[in-house]
């Protein structure tokens, strides 16, 4: 029905992320797009500020909210069958693009543009930065669910860990050096003024 859309987003809440590891405390597909965006708009800030290099924050924080919207219709692959091999991988990619233009056409023609490229987490640096963020996010679940005493996290984080160890995008490092040693302490440390 056209003019849903809006409707739909709210129901990212509805979609739990993680289903196959035993989770301390549920993540929802909402609250997952809230992180990686504000992570997206971080990246994208110290892009631009820290290294001088062209980036728009508020791009990358708008592409992050929805660049995981098509899982309303296709619900959250878990990882490890998504990228089980290259035919999975591109069956699945082929799934979230038509979930993807079945979202646009709930809006009125005159949005459609606007939300297209979101729906595909932006283009260019933007997605480049969207993609970090969205394994930024992951792996501070992971950090999260340790504190929490929950072992099955181990293997994702140390995965995720080297990932962005490896990845080639400054930001990352500056990210991972300066603000991720913060997710480990507790509320009081947090607040120490």
């Amino acid at each position: 029905m056209e003019n849903s859309f809006y409707a739909l987003a709210a129901r990212m809440r509805n979609i739990r992320r993680w289903g196959l590891m035993r989770n301390s405390f549920e993540e929802n597909l909402l609250e997952h797009s809230q992180m990686t965006a504000v992570l997206a708009h971080a990246l994208a800030l110290i892009r631009r500020d820290v290294f001088g290099r062209s980036a728009d924050p508020e791009k990358a924080a708008a592409a992050a909210l929805f660049h995981d919207m098509s899982e309303i219709i296709t619900g959250d692959m878990p990882t490890p069958v998504k990228y089980l091999n290259e035919d999975i991988r591109r069956s699945y990619k082929a799934v979230e693009r038509q979930a993807e233009a079945q979202l646009l056409q709930l809006l009125p023609e005159e949005l459609r543009a606007a939300y297209g490229e979101l729906l595909q987490g932006g283009s260019g640096e933007t997605k480049e930065l969207v993609k970090a963020a969205d394994k930024l996010a992951a792996y501070i679940k992971c950090i999260e669910e340790l504190r929490a005493g929950n072992e099955e996290f181990r293997s994702a984080e140390a995965q995720i860990r080297e990932a962005l160890e490896a990845s080639e995008l400054p930001e990352i490092a500056y990210f991972m050096e300066h603000f991720l040693p913060a997710f480990g302490m507790t509320l009081d440390e947090l607040t120490k003024g």
